[in-house]
């Protein structure tokens, strides 16, 4: 069965793998064998995909944005002599970060509509593709970026109206 799946899968891998790499700079092997540990992992952990083709071609652009977000952040040794993160990450900027996250996904579900499903789309670790949140959302492609601006004038607006409110008068 893994056998028939991975023979069936490599022709498709392959292309997938040389066309979205050679579009963003990657080495079409790494990315092949990162999409195929990842069926290996699916498959020891839920067994195949329902649709082999289609789960093949997201897990080749998680990939590539996964690679892309790494490529972006890594520099060459000796390039820079000052640290690499010179950002505090102590204990206190940890907790103020984390409640800074807190309270913008609680402003985030306070809002109308579809908003509150749009923003935690996009503010997702799992990095969605607007064609992927389009289609969680039953919406059109086209239709994302102008319900996206919409959404965040709503959600500057709460920002505003509960920090305009926090402040002491006087």
């Amino acid at each position: 069965m893994t056998h028939d799946l991975v023979a069936a899968l490599r022709p498709l891998l392959t292309a997938e793998a040389s066309a979205e790499a050679h579009a963003w700079g990657a080495e079409p092997g790494d990315l092949e064998q990162a999409v195929w540990l990842r069926l290996l992992e699916r498959l020891d952990a839920e067994g195949p995909p329902e649709d082999p083709q289609g789960w093949l071609r997201r897990a080749v652009r998680s990939e590539v944005r996964r690679t892309r977000r790494t490529t972006r952040r890594e520099r060459r040794y000796g390039e820079c002599d000052e640290p690499a993160d010179d950002r505090d990450h102590g204990p206190e900027q940890l907790a103020l970060n984390a409640a800074r996250r807190r309270a913008l996904h609680a402003a985030v579900r306070r809002l109308p509509g579809r908003c509150p499903r749009l923003l935690a789309a996009l503010l997702s670790p799992q990095d969605l593709t607007y064609r992927e949140i389009a289609g969680e959302l039953g919406i059109s492609q086209g239709s994302l970026g102008p319900e996206r601006s919409r959404c965040l004038g709503c959600l500057r607006r709460l920002l505003a109206a509960e920090v305009a409110a926090r402040e002491p008068r006087g």
